[in-house]
This record gives C-alpha cells, structure tokens and sequence, in this order.
C-alpha cells in the first residue's frame, strides 16, 4: 500500500507537469499534510496502508456518491446524442430503485427507468427525463438487499448563458476611479455614473470592476489590507464602496446629527483633495473611518414603512450567512479581525457562547446587517443605470479565488476550508518561487457532501446584481495547489475537485441568474482545462501579449487565430498599462524597485523585441496607419487589433484611456509599491476624475476604434 496510492484515491497529486516535457515530484512532506488537511492519517506506512484499504472499503461499498450531475440538453448541443447518463446511476446494481426529490416543492420523481439499474444489461439512452427540472435535488437510491444511499443531484443545462452579440467595455478598479464627489476613493455612485455615461454616450456593454467582496477591517494598531483578493467575505459586498449621501435616510438627517454628518462631508472633501490634487495615495481605512461615522448617524434616522419592509425581506431573504457574517464583524470590534485569537469559546459559530454574544452585541449585528442592505441596494441601482442606458450585460462583477484566513468567512464555513493549508501556485516560467496567497482553499470531500452549498450560495450573491461574472484563476475549479503552512510554495502540491459538479453548480446559478460566466485562464493551465471550460459555455481571457503560437515559431498569433470565445484585452490590473508597456517604461519601475534578475539593459531589450514583435504584425495588418513611434497611435493600434479578432467581448482598461503608465498591482511588491492605492492617472501621473474622463480628447481618439460596435453615434453634450 503506497503513499501514492493513497494520494490519488484522496485526490491528492504526487507529481505535477509545469511544462509538457517535464514532471516534477511532489514532496513526501507536501502530499503528508495535505491527506492530514482532509483527515486521513498518512504519518506511517502501517496509516498508510489502513487508510487505503478503509478508502477502498468505503468506495466499493458505497451506492452513490456524494453528489451527481446530469447534464440536461438545452438545445444548444450540436447534432448527435446527447450527454450519457451519470456512471454513478448506470453502475447501480440491478434492481435499484431510485428517485428525485426536487427543491421544487418536494416532488418526487421515479428515475429508475434511466439509470439502466431495471434492466441488468444496463442499457440507457435517455440522459433526462423531460420533467426533471433545473435545480440541486436530493436523490435516493434502495438496492435490493435494503442498503440505501441519498445524494445531492445537481441538474444544469449544458452551457451557461451565450453573450450577446459583440460588444465592448472598461475594465476597472473601481476605488481608483474617483469622481467630484467621492469621498477619497471611487464608490458605487462613480460606478452607477460610468455605467450610464458609457453607455448612453459610447456603446460601451459593460462594465467589468474588480472584486467588491466585503474586507477585514483595520487591526487597531495597523493598517488594513487594501487587496481586493484577500477578503473577508465574499458573500457580501464592502459597504466602504457605498455613496453615503444616496442613501435616503441621509437626506433625513437633522440638528445636531446633521451638523456631524456635514463635517464628514467636509473631511471627505480633504481626502478627495489629497488624492486628486495633491498626489496623494488612496487611504481605504481614512475613508471607512469617515464613512462608518456618518452611517452610524443615518442608522438612527427610523425607517419608513417601505423600507422597513425591504430591509425585513433583505434579512429573510440572507438568513443565517447574513447573521454570521455580522456578527463575526461585531465580535472583530471587540476582540480584533482576527478569530483565532479570540476566546476559545468564540471560535466556533455555532458555540452557546457565540449565540450569547450575539444577543448581546444585537445593535452592533442590526448596524452590519443594515450596511450589507444598503450596500446591495446600490449594486442593484448601479445594474439597473447600466440596463438602462443599454448595456446588453452590464456589470461584470469578479470572484476573487479566495477569503482571508481570519476573516468572516473563513470562520463561519471553517468546517469547509482545508485546516493548515494555504493556496498558491507552483514554480513555473513566470515565477521560478511560486506563490502562496495566504487564502484557505475549500475542502472538496466537504463541498461534495454539502451538495457545493458554499459555492452555490457564494455564486447566487455574487451573481444578484451582475450581467457577468469574471471566475479568477478559474483552473482553481480543476486543481488548486497547496501550500503547507510554514513552507514555501515549492513544497506544495496540487488537490484536485470535482470539475464537472464545480462547473455544473457555475452553469446552473449562471443560468438562472442570465449571465454570462468568464474564466480567468492566464499562465499554465493543464490540458483539457480550456476545452471543458468552452464546452460550458465559459468564456476565457485572452491578452494580447500572450497570445503567441507558443505550439510553433513563437511568433505573435495573428487575429484570426484567436478564439472567438473570450474576453480580448491589451491589459489587466497585475500587467503593465498599454503605454507602459509600447514605452517600455514598466521594465524601469521593475528596475528601480529591484525586481529585475538581469541586467537592465538585457531587460529592455528584450522588452523592447516583444512590442516591435507585436507592432510589426500590427503594421503588416494595416493597423498602425501612421506607422510606430507615437505612443497614443500605438495604442490604437493595439486595440484595433483586438477589433481585428473573432473575441465575442472586447476590454479597454480605463487607465488606457489617459495614457495611465503606472499598474494598479506589481506582483512581487507588498510596500515597496501602493498596490491597490493608485487613482487613475494620465501620462504624467495626475490624477484624473471621472467627469475628466468624459471630457478627456485622448479618451474620445482611442474610443473611436469602436465606432463598429456601438449601437448609436456617439453622443457629447
């Protein structure tokens, strides 16, 4: 009885390919800890072998599986058969009888007849019953010796919702994009305004933002993380990006609650100062400090009858998840935002101690509830104005691929999250280290058993007001790799999931949301990742200075080499902007801050061959009218090109617009570098406000490359 053995019956990777021609071996160490993540005991050979043989024991006599997936034909399918049924339902003994109960209601239906358990040569050709509904049921099986099973079944349609015809949009972080009236970093007011005037005056489709996941509030004797990807909770939204003067109870304010909420508005106006004119970085815990202070005024302003109604449907509606996730936020203001620090007793959600503290901090809870509601209605009204000015999506909202360890998350789901582990990736081409991300990674045999509960509800909130979803590092739904606590990334291995019931909850909630779904696909993704991803319906990334026929002579990939399935862009927010990168100007600020592992002259030259490279190809196409040399046309051209590919969705990073040359993220960086605290900027690096923006003349040159894909001319006041 091997380790490897073990391994792979946990699903747990002894090797791994960073290349096609090479494998590299995991760690005895690494595949040790991560068994002991899922509860196996593999510290001995003589663990070893009782842990197979239990796992063995276990699977053979076992009648289904945790949960099942059928896959129901939506029309979509091209000609020929469709999806065969489930293996877990065909390899049942004969005799079975098996039934669905739906979450429609609790019917019952007989699935006996399709799972070829009637009949002993096991033929079946029907994949679904034509009553059997869209949805996560709860299925039953009884064999003829009295050995019954349940499981979950999740039915989806084959493909998540195909985009509309071909559109274009801005990428962008939105507390970079500051306007006249932000309180020092871009909210969701900024973002109702971009989506309304890009689309009504440009034809732009979407908006696609950075994660609004909720963060982990500020320690008292240190700075919050301003990463958008470490959050507390991504089951609700960071009431920090809220326009407070939108909500209407401000308006109610009077005396002396008025004359407080006037000085916040006047210290607000400083910030706003500080980052637009005087250079200053954004300050996400300055602009929580003013805004919780004046949210804390409007709470005691009564509800009317209406909105008491809509915030009483809100709690009903979020029940249990939305309790957690307020009260650990008022448990974080007594004890610190970190959990496993508290008192023993806190720990654990469900703890008596836990459902005291509740009640006793119940107004702290009711005010963190109340935010999650105020903050869901200005998502909602940020949707709605991008409807409204018809945008055929809308927002794109991002999934960041994890939570912070001491966050709400992780402490109300700890039971769902891998103990001592920690998500990364492995040494590859562009990081010869690795990455640990500091983020927990779910347990697959406990999202399985919950019917992927934790991931349907995570995907539904973040889906409720969005025209798309943006999946990061969407080969997290294949593989993740784990990284030991207290080692490096290289001493990590990779864990697999259930593909195909990650992908069929993703389809389902994208489904029933109308949405489109996008995966992050970027770096090394292992074969058959992308195929499996398009035959969903899930539309990749591609950026143009990746996209070379790596298969051949190296060479840029002409346009119409490039898949039709996807979202085309020049850039992303962990990349050099456009300008940056035909000026070469990101390979100095690499230079300055001592990333560079070679000379800098041998970096710009080959900085320099990438982009002549590019802006050749570009020329030969007839794309660069006035030929290279000028950083705007170049930038034009760049994105004519993007034009000149079959990608269905076409994104212009907004920095691009204004000649940005600075990134929101610098890999490799933590304060050597304002990661995440940059507002927009122009070439020179002064901040520019959204009503800049829509005045700005670069912005309307680079803009009018999409003059083919608006639906109107464009129209300026």
């Amino acid at each position: 009885m091997t380790l490897a053995r073990l391994a792979a019956l946990h699903g747990v990777a002894t090797s791994y390919s960073p290349s096609p021609d090479r494998t590299v071996q995991a760690s005895e160490a690494a595949v040790v800890a991560a068994l002991a993540a899922l509860d196996v005991d593999a510290s001995t050979p003589e663990a070893v072998r009782d842990a197979v043989a239990a796992r063995e024991r276990a699977l053979r006599e076992r009648l289904l599986p945790p949960t099942v997936v059928l896959w129901k034909d939506d029309g979509t399918a091209p000609d020929g058969p469709g999806p065969a049924p489930p293996a877990a339902l065909t390899s049942l003994p004969p005799g079975t009888r098996v039934t669905v109960e739906t979450e429609q209601e609790g019917t019952l239906i007989d699935l006996t007849d399709i799972t070829g358990s009637a009949d002993p040569t096991g033929a079946a050709n029907n994949p679904a019953p034509p009553d059997l509904p869209l949805g996560v049921h709860r299925l039953r099986a009884t064999a003829p010796d009295g050995t019954t099973a349940e499981a979950h079944l999740v039915v989806a349609p084959r493909r998540a919702p195909a985009p509309p015809p071909r559109t274009y949009g801005f990428l962008v972080q939105l507390y970079s994009l500051l306007s006249r009236h932000s309180w020092g970093m871009g909210d969701l007011g900024d973002l109702a305004e971009l989506a309304s005037w890009s689309g009504r005056a440009l034809g732009a489709g979407f908006v696609q933002v950075n994660p609004l996941h909720a963060a982990v509030p500020k320690p008292p004797d240190g700075a919050g993380d301003p990463s958008p990807y470490r959050p507390s909770s991504r089951r609700f939204p960071d009431p920090v990006y809220l326009r407070v003067e939108d909500v209407p109870e401000f308006g109610r304010l009077r005396g002396e609650a008025r004359d407080r909420a006037g000085v916040c508005l006047e210290r607000a106006a400083g910030l706003r100062r500080t980052v637009l004119r005087e250079g200053g970085l954004i300050d996400r815990d300055a602009v929580w400090e003013l805004k919780s202070a004046a949210l804390e005024l409007i709470r005691d302003v009564p509800l009317g009858p209406g909105r008491c109604a809509a915030y009483s449907d809100f709690l009903a509606e979020h029940g249990e998840a939305l309790e957690d996730h307020a009260t650990w936020y008022a448990l974080a203001e007594r004890y610190g935002p970190d959990w496993h620090a508290w008192p023993r007793p806190l720990r654990d959600p469900a703890s008596p101690e836990t459902a005291r503290a509740r009640t006793e901090l119940m107004d702290r809870v009711d005010f963190h509830e109340r935010l999650a509601w105020l903050t869901d209605e200005q998502l909602a009204a940020a949707q709605r104005a991008a409807r409204d000015a018809g945008m055929p999506v809308g927002l794109i909202h991002d999934l960041a691929v994890g939570v912070h360890p001491d966050g709400a998350d992780a402490w109300a789901q700890q039971r769902h999250f891998a103990t001592g582990m920690s998500a990364g990736a492995p040494p590859d081409a562009f990081n010869e280290r690795g990455q640990d991300w500091g983020l927990p990674p779910w347990r697959p045999d406990r999202l399985a058993e919950s019917g992927y509960a934790p991931f349907r509800a995570l995907l539904r909130a973040t889906l409720r007001h969005a025209g798309a979803v943006r999946v990061d590092h969407v080969m997290g739904l294949f593989r993740l790799w784990w990284v030991p606590s207290g080692r490096t990334p290289v001493d990590g291995t990779y864990v697999r999931y259930d593909a195909e019931a990650m992908l069929a909850v993703l389809v389902l909630e994208a489904h029933r949301a109308g949405a489109l779904v996008i995966g992050e696909d970027l770096g090394t993704v292992e074969p058959g990742v992308r195929e499996a991803l398009r035959e969903h319906g899930v539309l990749g990334t591609s950026v143009l200075w990746f996209e070379r026929d790596w298969d051949g002579d190296g060479l840029p990939l002409p346009p119409e080499r490039w898949r039709a399935d996807c979202l085309a862009t020049a850039t992303t927010h962990d990349l050099p902007s456009t300008a940056a990168r035909v000026t070469g100007a990101y390979v100095r600020l690499r230079h300055d801050l001592g990333l560079l592992t070679r000379p800098l002259a041998a970096e710009r030259a080959e900085a320099a061959a990438d982009v002549r490279e590019w802006l050749a190809l570009i020329s030969r196409l007839g794309l660069l009218p006035g030929g290279a040399g000028r950083e705007e046309d170049e930038v034009r051209a760049v994105h004519r090109f993007l034009l000149a590919t079959p990608a269905r969705l076409v994104g212009v990073w907004l920095p691009d617009t204004v000649g940005d040359r600075r990134p929101q993220n610098l890999p490799g960086t933590w304060d050597q570098y304002p990661n995440w605290r940059l507002p927009v900027a122009d070439a020179a690096g002064r901040p520019v406000t959204l009503e800049d923006l829509a005045a700005s003349p670069r912005l309307h040159a680079l803009l009018a490359v999409f003059d083919a894909l608006r639906p109107h001319p464009p129209r300026t006041p």
